[in-house]
């Protein structure tokens, strides 16, 4: 699905969240693996499940045809420098829900980004039917956990050891909902 552009201005940057298109592809294809290579707070190391500019205009097609799916891209100075993606699911016990995952260049971190790709998001979700949206965090990013409890996502579980970083430890996934909750008031 698609959705009309929209512009912010934070700490002196001007930026524009919008729906992904095939042209960005190649764009997407790169900035994924430097984003990969910046952060351990995501599932892959640098190359890792490597998604070339093909895949990557396969994916935005879907989802731009899809009902329940939604890939945002953020634009600075017409160059990409994050995104996020609601990933539906086509079964009938589960097509009520979406999963959540973002990703912004350390670069523009500080600058709401992630923050306005969730709200954007959010707000999708909840004005299209959507009735629950889910993500996974990695236990030690305090940032993101208290931007998703501020968007009305609660603590559903722990993945126990569920990840093994370069300090050779292993971390623990969290894992977060959000459901919609309908007005029933008269």
């Amino acid at each position: 699905m698609t959705q009309e552009p929209k512009k912010f201005h934070v700490k002196n940057l001007r930026y524009t969240v919008r729906s992904a298109q095939e042209k960005d592809a190649k764009s997407l294809s790169e900035l994924r693996l430097q984003i990969d290579g910046e952060t351990e707070n995501l599932d892959r190391e640098t190359g890792e499940a490597y998604i070339d500019a093909i895949g990557f205009k396969q994916i935005i097609s879907e989802d731009t045809r899809s009902a329940s799916n939604l890939f945002l891209v953020v634009e600075v100075n017409e160059k990409i420098v994050g995104f996020s993606r609601c990933e539906g699911i086509k079964l009938k016990r589960t097509s009520h829900k979406v999963e959540f995952g973002v990703c912004v260049l350390r670069d523009y971190w500080g600058y709401g980004i992630g923050k306005n790709l969730l709200g954007e998001s959010v707000r999708w979700a909840d004005s299209n039917d959507i009735k629950k949206m889910t993500l996974h965090v990695l236990e030690t990013n305090d940032k993101a956990i208290t931007l998703y409890k501020k968007y009305g996502f609660e603590v559903e579980g722990f993945l126990k050891k569920d990840k093994f970083l370069s300090d050779g430890n292993y971390y623990n996934t969290i894992v977060m909902g959000r459901f919609k909750h309908e007005d029933t008031s008269c």
